[in-house]
C-alpha cells in the first residue's frame, strides 16, 4: 500500500505480482495479453475513519472517491475507489470486503475494526476501437 522506491518501479513491481503472483487468479498467459488493458492507480496516504456504530460507517464512507482498507488484527484487505462501480452500496462493498480479508461477510456489522479510507489518481491506456 505504500511505495518505498520510485514510482516507475513500484509500478513495474506490482504489475508483476498482479499478473503472476496474485493467488486468487491463475498467471497471466501470451494469449491473455493482448486482452489486457492496463491501469495505474496512485494512492494517497491512507487516514483512520473514525466512526461511532455501523450507521455512522456507511455516512461516512464516499462511494466512487474513497479507497477502503479494513482491518481486524492480522486480517486486512483494500478496495480501490474503482470497486464501487461493482459494489455501489457501501453494505455490500464493507461485506465483500470482509471476505477478501478472509472474516465473515457480517463481521463489519458485529464487530469494531479499523478503517482507513484513501483517495487515487488513475491513468490508463486508451482503448481499441476495432
Amino acid at each position: 500500500m505504500e511505495g518505498y522506491t520510485p514510482l516507475r518501479k513500484e509500478v513495474r513491481r506490482n504489475a508483476l505480482k498482479a499478473a503472476f503472483e496474485d493467488s486468487r487468479f491463475k498467471p497471466l498467459d501470451l494469449e491473455e495479453l493482448e486482452r489486457v488493458h492496463i491501469e495505474v492507480s496512485v494512492l494517497t496516504p491512507p487516514q483512520p475513519l473514525e466512526y461511532f456504530d455501523t450507521a455512522d460507517l456507511l455516512r461516512q464512507l464516499r462511494p466512487g472517491v474513497d479507497g477502503v482498507i479494513l482491518r481486524q488484527g492480522i486480517s486486512g484487505a483494500t478496495f480501490l475507489p474503482q470497486v464501487w462501480e461493482q459494489l455501489p452500496r457501501p453494505e455490500d462493498l464493507l461485506g465483500q470486503l470482509c471476505l477478501k480479508a478472509g472474516l465473515s461477510e457480517k463481521t463489519w456489522q458485529n464487530e469494531s475494526l479499523e478503517i482507513e479510507t484513501y483517495q487515487v489518481q488513475s491513468f490508463e491506456e486508451p482503448c481499441e476501437t476495432k
